[in-house]
């Protein structure tokens, strides 16, 4: 049975319609259409414009009506770099860097993200699964409908599969869309440090084969940094990800400059994320490249860091720039992708239009979904996020403060107070 929505009482919508992947200018062009109207069926968008011209539709006359009453309403936001999975936060260490300790420092000292392989190691999955839902609750109320989510804090077969299980789980349980990402290459775990070279050769040879003939993951990332993954190891990692199928997403220069961006750009991955590092010759790789550059300012705001990603130097370089909160327990605890786009906006001087776009449609392309999600477009998902402002720069201009009012995933509410039908 067919199930036709109008939405209308939208004083402002951003559609973010046009080429994708954005790039350079057409990063700013968010699609605007003022007094404007949605009309959703079955979960798909089927017109969108003026309110005067949808209502007029006659299919949009003899079908029910929800009013927003003069919100502003964008594509739900897609999240591209999440660790969803973890068993607890790292308070400790979060200490440990208020009075000065770095993070390497940290790390040497048994806290990092070691610490929280070994918790969750010995967590159950009930466990894990109860806190995954109640993250994905918050995800939700924040206006986020799609996000991508890692393994990475197994690092052995049982508790990697045992993540990505749940993660498939989670999947089919609950609304939100969820594109999962093997990440066993996160560090190297604590049985290998001696022998970094036969964990790689476990990764490629035994895990990595195993997690995508059970069809866990659609991407594998390494994270390829100092005290991490070389830029060697990653290579090999990533090519047999891609020989099993799995896309390649990187962590890239966040400690140092390694070279790991100009592999992301040699393998054409999907992803190149972090890249506080990155050089004048990083940036024109990516300015011809496919590779989508996600910055993680909350990784720089949590760690107190100075230096933030030079997304000017990106954007105006014509590299895609996506945005994406990296939550995880150690150095990006935030699910609050309004606070993402607040700090891309002070910190890296992007406009509220263009942190809009790095934080729909190019994640979206990333995760290879931009042909349904990411915009408000006829064809594509009902992924909405409405916010109770008067104007979409008020979104970044209210920093750490959830302006959400309501969020649809395929013209279903999930969060938010079903709204009544006129």
């Amino acid at each position: 049975m067919s199930e036709t929505i109008l939405l209308t009482g939208i004083r402002e919508l951003l559609t973010l319609r046009g080429p994708v992947p954005r790039r350079g200018r057409t990063l700013a062009e968010p699609g605007l259409i003022h007094d404007a109207a949605v009309l959703v069926r079955n979960g798909f968008i089927a017109a969108v414009g003026r309110r005067r011209d949808i209502v007029r539709r006659g299919e949009a006359r003899r079908t029910k009506r929800i009013d927003f009453g003069g919100c502003v309403v964008l594509p739900g936001f897609v999240d591209s770099h999440t660790h969803l999975i973890f068993p607890a936060g790292r308070t400790e260490d979060y200490e440990k860097r208020i009075t000065g300790a770095s993070y390497e420092e940290i790390a040497r000292a048994g806290g990092g993200i070691l610490s929280t392989v070994h918790k969750l190691r010995l967590a159950g999955a009930v466990e894990l699964k109860r806190k995954a839902i109640e993250s994905l609750q918050q995800i939700a109320a924040h206006g986020t409908t799609t996000l991508e989510a890692k393994s990475g804090y197994g690092l052995n077969l049982e508790n990697e599969l045992k993540t990505l299980r749940l993660l498939r789980e989670l999947r089919s349980e609950q609304p939100l869309e969820i594109a999962p990402t093997f990440l066993g290459a996160h560090v190297v775990p604590k049985e290998y440090l001696r022998q970094p070279e036969a964990y790689v050769k476990l990764l490629v040879r035994h895990m990595i084969p195993i997690v995508a003939r059970r069809g866990l993951a659609e991407f594998c990332d390494v994270y390829c940094d100092r005290g991490a993954f070389t830029v060697e190891q990653a290579r090999v990692i990533l090519t047999a990800g891609r020989v099993c199928g799995l896309e390649p997403r990187m962590h890239a220069e966040q400690i140092a400059r390694t070279g790991a961006t100009q592999l992301a750009v040699a393998l054409n991955a999907a992803s190149a994320d972090h890249l506080e590092k990155i050089g004048a010759s990083d940036i024109r790789a990516l300015a011809r490249s496919n590779v989508v550059a996600t910055l993680l300012p909350g990784c720089c705001f949590h760690l107190g860091l100075k230096d933030y990603p030079p997304a000017r130097k990106l954007i105006d370089a014509g590299a895609i720039v996506a945005l994406a909160t990296d939550y995880n327990p150690g150095t990006s605890p935030t699910l609050n992708m309004q606070m993402i786009l607040s700090l891309a906006c002070t910190q890296m001087r992007m406009t509220p239009a263009e942190a809009i776009a790095a934080a729909t449609i190019n994640p979206a392309y990333s995760l290879r979904r931009h042909s349904r999600i990411g915009s408000v477009e006829v064809g594509k998902q009902a992924d909405l996020a409405v916010f109770d402002v008067a104007d979409y720069r008020e979104i970044p201009y209210y920093f750490g403060v959830n302006q959400c009012h309501l969020t649809m995933k395929r013209g279903k509410v999930v969060h938010g107070k079903q709204p009544r039908f006129a």
